[in-house]
């Protein structure tokens, strides 16, 4: 049975992708702050209390999968506020930076004695995070959180190709979800349908891409 470990799955798109998941019969380890009822009809495991800015919760989650493997690290948890000039706060900017880009970098690092050749790691970003689509300004932690992890998630390609671990940068789309207050254009169901198409067709041959989940191609 394949493994799929699934960080802010308690709700969202990650709650989906776990369902998702569950239902093509994968084993699910979903890791969360705080858990759902939702979610804990879909995982197998269920790791709660992470957050993943704190070393010691990533010391712990990494103790709680220790000896299992991972087919595939789906990098979901972020956060979002809406930084613009006459209110941008440091706390806010790094917070953002923290658990959008710094946590699961090094949670992917943390993790690779659970890979293996043919695992694949699907980093959810945005497309606010690139540079040459941007033409509305604003939401500077965001953008630039989402900026650092693609590059993150482009080098972590490059370095892990040779072991035979493919990895993908992944736009869900403006999704309906609490974090956008439900002002999205579409649902969770329609956003994860293309992420797993995406995720299916991820290889080596396409390792580094920067994807919208219906399929475009999106510019650094």
């Amino acid at each position: 049975m394949k493994h799929v470990v699934i960080t802010g799955a308690n709700r969202g798109i990650g709650l989906e992708l776990a369902r998702h998941y569950q239902a093509e019969g994968w084993r699910v380890t979903g890791v969360c702050r705080e858990t759902s009822v939702e979610l804990e009809g879909y995982a197998a495991q269920l790791i709660e209390g992470i957050d993943v800015t704190r070393e010691e919760s990533l010391e712990r989650l990494v103790a709680a999968l220790q000896g299992q493997t991972i087919d595939l690290l789906i990098n979901n948890a972020g956060v979002l506020k809406d930084d613009t000039l006459g209110t941008l706060d440091i706390a806010s900017l790094r917070l953002q930076m923290e658990v959008n880009a710094f946590a699961p970098l090094l949670l992917c690092e943390a993790l690779l004695p659970n890979l293996h050749a043919g695992s694949k790691i699907a980093n959810i970003t945005s497309r606010m995070g690139s540079i040459g689509d941007n033409d509305s300004g604003g939401r500077y932690g965001y953008r630039a959180s989402k900026a650092a992890f693609n590059a993150f998630g482009r080098s972590l390609a490059i370095d892990l190709k040779e072991r035979g671990i493919a990895v993908a940068q992944l736009h869900p789309g403006f999704v309906k979800t609490r974090m956008v207050n439900f002002g999205g254009l579409i649902t969770t169901e329609e956003s994860v349908a293309g992420l797993t198409e995406r995720i299916a067709a991820l290889n080596l041959e396409n390792t580094g891409s920067f994807w919208h989940s219906n399929g475009e191609e999106l510019p650094w």
